[in-house]
């Protein structure tokens, strides 16, 4: 590659704006007063919330007020876990409930049952194998009548792996827990009917389908615990206050509508991720994919090259106009390899020569051929020199 271009291959972290809702967005700013205010200047920003709510509530087959506005994906999976906690553990003072999620959850998640953990709640965390292969037996040896949470995510946002959520429901429902799935990942990807999911909570984030940053959801069922993680005003009905997102909101809920052709989108990247992984392989030795057998999101692929350093892989492509991760952005500026990749059973050094690559919609065959051609001169030369210093 002789010029620096420009390829973004780094979708699982987030998306840019989708061009369609640019012209949206900037009538949309026009609309800036507080939903809150009665007078007509809060009143235009009101209803554009309440547009979006409904067009979120029609996309997933609810009803509108199962739907809570927040500010992404994480403080969506804070209030739903720790609705039950409080509700069970706090409020109620049930010592004998316990609460199940997996390994791999991502870190808002898996650090709110660490500090559930802390006030000495039991946890149990379900194994997956290294294939990323969720492990059902230990999942039905561990529920059990005690059980009153099971929070599990609809796909790993490092590996792609979909985990089996329909039988981790039903399974649980058989228990009565109430279920809490983190579905960030999944959004634009493959289909979602929460209806027939039949799950309690499930969280959702903008900027990860085309839309702006700082505006997610969550669904609630009518019915179940909730507790306000942040307390103040009157907002979403006094289930989460603080002044709306209005500009986010409404973006979020005009995203939705460029969701409606998912299975061409689906088709696209599967096709493009499966000639992406037949070209590493085949061009690069001693690598291999993660999660390769298992059933995976359409866009995402987890790469573990040996003898590279993974972020001496990320620098290089990014030299070269080339955005991809070596995990979750979250973890972004930790030396530390990745708890997901550890917990799959990797070791250390794999989990640090790891390389996720997330295509989006507009991933061309073209970007995807230039991303290989130049990822393989770049191993090439890295292991190179890896080896002449070793002489």
């Amino acid at each position: 590659m002789t010029e620096k271009t420009s390829i973004y291959l780094d979708h699982n972290a987030t998306t840019p704006v989708h061009i369609d809702l640019y012209k949206k967005i900037s009538e949309v700013a026009l609309q800036w007063g507080n939903p809150s205010s009665v007078h007509s200047h809060g009143r235009g920003p009101k209803q554009l919330i309440r547009i979006a709510r409904k067009s979120l509530a029609n996309f997933f087959s609810v009803h509108p007020l199962e739907i809570i506005f927040t500010s992404g994906g994480s403080e969506a999976n804070n209030t739903a876990i720790f609705s039950v906690f409080e509700n069970e553990w706090l409020k109620n003072k049930n010592y004998s409930a316990e609460f199940i999620t997996t390994n791999i959850e991502h870190p808002s998640v898996s650090k709110a049952f660490d500090l559930i953990e802390s006030y000495g709640a039991k946890v149990h965390r379900v194994p997956v194998n290294y294939d990323g292969v969720f492990d059902m037996d230990y999942y039905k040896s561990v529920l059990n009548e005690n059980t009153k949470l099971v929070s599990v995510m609809y796909a790993n946002n490092e590996t792609g792996a979909l985990l089996p959520i329909n039988e981790v429901i039903s399974l649980a429902k058989n228990v009565n827990a109430f279920v809490h799935c983190d579905a960030v990942q999944a959004l634009g990807k493959v289909e979602i009917n929460l209806k027939s999911l039949n799950v309690d909570y499930c969280s959702f984030s903008a900027h990860k389908v085309y839309s702006l940053k700082g505006s997610g959801a969550l669904y609630i069922k009518t019915g179940v615990p909730l507790n306000s993680l942040i307390v103040g005003g009157a907002q979403e009905r006094s289930r989460r206050a603080g002044t709306e997102n209005t500009l986010a909101i409404a973006s979020f809920g005009y995203a939705l509508e460029l969701i409606k052709d998912i299975k061409i989108k689906y088709d696209h990247q599967l096709n493009l991720r499966n000639l992406m992984e037949e070209q590493i392989i085949k061009n690069i030795q001693d690598c291999f994919v993660l999660s390769k057998t298992a059933e995976r999101l359409p866009n995402t692929s987890n790469v573990v090259f040996d003898n590279i350093d993974g972020e001496s892989l990320l620098m290089n492509l990014d030299l070269k106009g080339i955005s991809v991760s070596t995990g979750a952005a979250c973890s972004s500026g930790s030396s530390e390899p990745s708890p997901v990749l550890i917990n799959m059973g990797l070791t250390r050094y794999q989990a640090q020569s790891s390389l996720r690559v997330s295509l989006g919609w507009s991933t061309t065959e073209a970007e995807v051929n230039l991303f290989v051609e130049t990822l393989v001169a770049i191993v090439s030369r890295l292991r190179r020199l890896k080896q002449e210093s070793a002489v």
